[in-house]
């Protein structure tokens, strides 16, 4: 089966029956995510701060898995607004929300870098409808800005994306390498 990499390749070390999770936070661009595990096989978890433990998918010493990740979720956004501690943030009318309370989510902003962040929980989905509804296209996410901003109309190209974070919970000392990745083709 062939791959192609998405992204950049992370790692970190792992320990006997310990949960270690990577610092690293991913934007989700593809739809599966190999695995090698070397030194020690290990139990993988992927999420939005994930904790490892035996019960997880498993991954032999030496060998690479492929995960699947499920669909990746982005939209463009269009406006955004904080409300003290959370932040509102607007999609284009008609598209609706990818994204449910719980999901990490990563914005960038092109040209307006200040409304950027990294690996925030949305809290909810704005499902109201009738005068001045959002019919599911407004979102609100936990992320303090540490200023106000009544409403700001998004002037660059703006995108809201999916991210996720790997722990490992180890068999023995070792490191565990992920990436992104494209398949194509059967088994050979």
């Amino acid at each position: 089966m062939g791959h192609k990499p998405v992204g950049v390749n992370s790692s970190f070390a792992i320990a006997s029956a310990t949960n270690k999770r990577g610092v690293n936070t991913t934007l989700q661009q593809s739809d599966s995510l190999r695995v090698v595990a070397k030194g020690a096989g290990c139990h993988i978890a992927i999420g939005t701060l994930p904790t490892a433990a035996a019960t997880n998918y498993y991954v032999h010493a030496g060998e690479s898995e492929v995960i699947s990740l499920g669909s990746v979720q982005s939209n463009k956004v269009v406006g955004v607004s904080t409300t003290g501690t959370t932040t509102l943030i607007d999609f284009a009318e008609g598209t609706g929300s990818p994204f449910e309370a719980g999901d990490a989510v990563t914005l960038s902003v092109t040209g307006q870098d200040y409304l950027n962040f990294t690996h925030k929980i949305v809290s909810s989905v704005d499902s109201s409808a009738g005068v001045n509804g959002f019919y599911s296209t407004r979102i609100v996410v936990d992320h303090d800005y540490g200023v106000g901003y009544a409403h700001t109309n998004v002037i660059g190209h703006a995108e809201l994306r999916g991210s996720f974070m790997v722990a490992a919970f180890g068999d023995g000392t070792g490191v565990v390498h992920y990436q992104q990745v494209q398949s194509s083709g059967g088994a050979s």
